[in-house]
């Protein structure tokens, strides 16, 4: 079977997703809905992306923007289109300038490769791609998935502009793919009406006795607090430090873990510490998954704000790791652990709330041991990797094979 995916070749969550098909022969590719490198985690996938050259290639590999370069890697094969150096600015800037060239080759690699299925992987980026490339291609398109990524539908599908594209895109594409009831009905509430897929988790499921070695003792014995340090057009990091600093009698002596920040969250979070007591850790944006992991299987509560998601991997990987998750409400976390319970949700943007239910988290030990409990009995029932990979691989299968029926 071949399968093309267009999606972002940077993240961990594509790379997951693609890695639950490696082993089966299959002849997968992912084609770059973004400028960046390819996840270092990505196995058995021939990448295509729009890159500049890196300047450790020597001159003689060159190509302007019409040749091929291919790139061997041990489990990645990655094709490039180079633009020369002179081009001047930044990648992401010229692929914005380039979304309609960039659709065109996305159109001629479906018609070269004639793949048994596209599968975009988020709406507003790759969705919109595969949407222009499948209106170049007329009626030549094989079926096409599309998936749901956290705020596409949620937060973007309230903007007037977004919601018209994301009608044309669920209109156009023959399955709809997503990780949490609540999408599955603003799908259908925007148009969409053929075949949703399974719901499942985005980023596939969890090897879950890597996970276990990777965990601390008892939630309550934990002194680590984990924070995602989003903050930008839909993250809140900086309104779960204003919480922290509400709770500062509670804070010295305890470790604040930091991942995914930019700059301004890390100061932010150096200045709350140096007044607090706390420790600080921060994870490199480019830490591996065991890293962040490790991270949650060190806290006693991990942190998640944002003002849109889907489930929010970052509460799953809590979950997972035994650490008691307080996430913003506009996430579809309800779905997984019972507020109050084995978890909390809270409103992203105002911190007295987040930082009373911070307050209890760090205090009530029972709470967070008998949340460890219930959620470890959640993860193994609907987040084991054994469990979710066999329902991924007959996904692809029946859709192949009634595509095969068809022509």
């Amino acid at each position: 079977m071949r399968i093309l995916f267009v999606a972002m070749a940077s993240s961990i969550h594509t790379a997951r997703w693609i890695n639950q098909l490696t082993g089966r022969g299959w002849d997968l590719h992912l084609f770059s809905s973004s400028g960046r490198e390819a996840h270092p985690a990505l196995r058995e996938v021939t990448v295509h992306s729009l890159l500049r050259k890196p300047p450790f290639l020597p001159r003689a590999e060159l190509r302007f923007p019409r040749g091929l370069l291919v790139r061997h890697h041990p489990s990645v094969r990655q094709r490039g289109l180079w633009f020369p150096l002179s081009i001047g600015g930044g990648v992401e800037h010229h692929l914005e300038r380039l979304v309609p060239h960039r659709a065109q080759l996305l159109a001629r690699a479906i018609a070269r490769l004639r793949p048994d299925i596209v599968h975009s992987l988020e709406l507003n980026q790759a969705g919109r791609l595969a949407l222009e490339a499948r209106e170049r291609l007329g009626g030549r398109f094989p079926p096409w998935i599309a998936t749901n990524w956290g705020s596409d539908i949620y937060l973007l599908g309230r903007l007037p502009e977004q919601e018209a594209v994301l009608r044309r895109i669920l209109a156009a594409c023959d399955y709809y793919d997503c990780e949490c009831q609540r999408d599955v009905e603003l799908g259908r509430q925007l148009g969409f009406t053929k075949e949703v897929l399974p719901v499942l988790p985005n980023a596939g499921g969890y090897d879950l006795a890597a996970c276990r070695a990777l965990r601390g003792g008892q939630p309550s014995t934990r002194d680590v607090i984990a924070l995602k340090g989003y903050q930008g057009w839909a993250g809140r990091a900086l309104v779960a430090l204003a919480a922290l600093r509400r709770c500062a009698d509670l804070l010295r002596g305890r470790t604040l873990a930091l991942y995914s920040a930019e700059d301004d969250v890390v100061l932010a979070a150096r200045l709350l510490c140096l007044e607090t007591g706390m420790r600080l850790e921060v994870l490199e944006q480019r830490s591996s998954h065991p890293q962040v992991l490790g991270a949650h299987g060190r806290a006693r509560v991990s942190i998640g704000l944002s003002i849109g998601d889907a489930i929010s991997t970052s509460a799953l990987e809590a979950m997972v790791m035994g650490s008691f998750p307080v996430q913003s409400d506009t996430s579809a976390a309800g779905e997984w652990f019972t507020h109050g319970e084995s978890g909390l949700l809270v409103p992203p943007e105002d911190p007295e709330a987040v930082a009373r239910a911070l307050r209890r988290a760090l205090t009530d030990d029972a709470l967070v041991d008998r949340a460890a409990v219930l959620n470890a009995d959640v993860v193994a029932s609907r987040l084991d990797e054994r469990l979710i990979r066999p329902q991924v691989v007959a996904c692809y299968e029946r859709i192949a094979a009634r595509a095969r029926g068809t022509r």
